[in-house]
């Protein structure tokens, strides 16, 4: 079938290239229709390689999905042909100790689509688990579907930081993780989230998710704004989702004593500088993330609610053919822009 492949670093093309999948009995076949090119996506075309995730032979992008059930497996039985869903792109070994810890996305056997040797999904169609595809509520849209994905980190990220009602957030970083991570940190109770970055568009986008205070850091302290939300008490939660080495490093000082750092963002060079005795200091509790487990469900209940809309973060779409295209554009995107997706036919 016809692909999105990346050759080696720095090539991309469109082309054919063989995938052989049978449909199991408890799998189904989806017709692609939306994808989004993922950071991680931009970061395998740029330069080859995510630490020991290495592009050794020609792989298809794109983890980033929605689509239609084309076939579904004779003992399928909650999802038919024509259902709209989404696709969890992690399939676990469900006997491994993670799995039965229910802790599946720390499997170290998981086959993750777009994470080398395993193909991703910008192509027309795929074969997956029915245990890892979720029909889409009715006011849901195909584009808003292929986000949930990014939404599930932000849920994820927002579920290990134990929110109560009326807790105050900071989420360092507006690119699409640290918007979604707000908006999961304001549908689990957060009265107010400060949100800095260096981007102006992205941050009068995020006014428009209800109680958020933009900080652009080139203009404001945001130390000093959370100093003015919290009437210097600091935050209860500090979200980094920016994956900036010097903002993980200072980032105890957003914060009230006993309060929760959550590491979401991962920094490029894997390494960052703590200021242990800070943490100490304040006895923060100090929590990663990484991927999710068993959150696509709320995430989706979420969003058929009403409660999230994912609709503002589609900044742009490129058609299939114009994958290469859009790809060029991701790596040098406008300001403004947040999520780009490919349109298949």
């Amino acid at each position: 079938m016809e692909a999105i492949v990346l050759e080696k670093k720095m090539v991309l093309s469109i082309r054919d290239i063989e995938i052989s999948e049978k449909l199991g009995p408890r799998d189904v076949r989806i017709a692609i229709k939306n994808v989004g090119i993922c950071g991680s996506d931009v970061h395998f075309y740029q330069h080859g390689r995510i630490g020991g995730f290495v592009v050794n032979e020609p792989m298809i992008l794109g983890h980033e999905a929605s689509g239609t059930i084309l076939e579904t497996g004779d003992q399928v039985r909650e999802l038919k042909t024509g259902d709209r869903v989404c696709m969890e792109p992690g399939i676990p070994d469900p006997e491994s100790g993670p799995s039965r810890m229910g802790m599946y996305n720390l499997d170290p056997a998981i086959r993750f689509w777009a994470t080398p040797p395993i193909h991703g999904i910008m192509r027309p169609s795929v074969v997956h688990p029915a245990s890892f595809t979720y029909r889409l509520p009715q006011n849901v849209s195909l584009a808003e579907g292929a986000l949930v994905e990014p939404l599930a980190v932000g849920m994820h990220a927002a579920t290990k930081a134990r929110i109560q009602p009326g807790d105050v957030a900071v989420v360092i970083g507006a690119g699409t993780i640290g918007l979604v991570t707000a908006l999961a940190a304001l549908a689990g109770g957060c009265s107010c989230i400060v949100l800095t970055d260096l981007r102006q568009p992205r941050l009068d986008i995020a006014k428009r998710f209800g109680p958020v205070r933009p900080v652009n850091i080139k203009k404001e302290d945001p130390a000093a704004v959370v100093h003015e939300v919290t009437e210097g008490f600091g935050a209860d939660v500090v979200f980094e989702a920016s994956g900036d080495a010097g903002a993980a490093a200072g980032i105890f000082k957003y914060l009230r004593p006993g309060g929760r750092v959550v590491y979401v963002g991962m920094p490029a060079s894997g390494q960052i500088t703590i200021d242990i005795v800070a943490a100490q200091a304040l006895e923060a509790r100090i929590d990663t993330i990484f991927r999710y487990a068993n959150v696509y469900a709320r995430a989706l209940n979420l969003l058929g609610s009403g409660k999230i809309d994912l609709e503002p973060l589609v900044t742009e779409t490129f058609a299939f053919g114009d994958g290469l295209k859009a790809f060029a554009y991701a790596c040098n995107p406008d300001p403004a822009s947040i999520k780009v997706q490919i349109e298949l036919p």
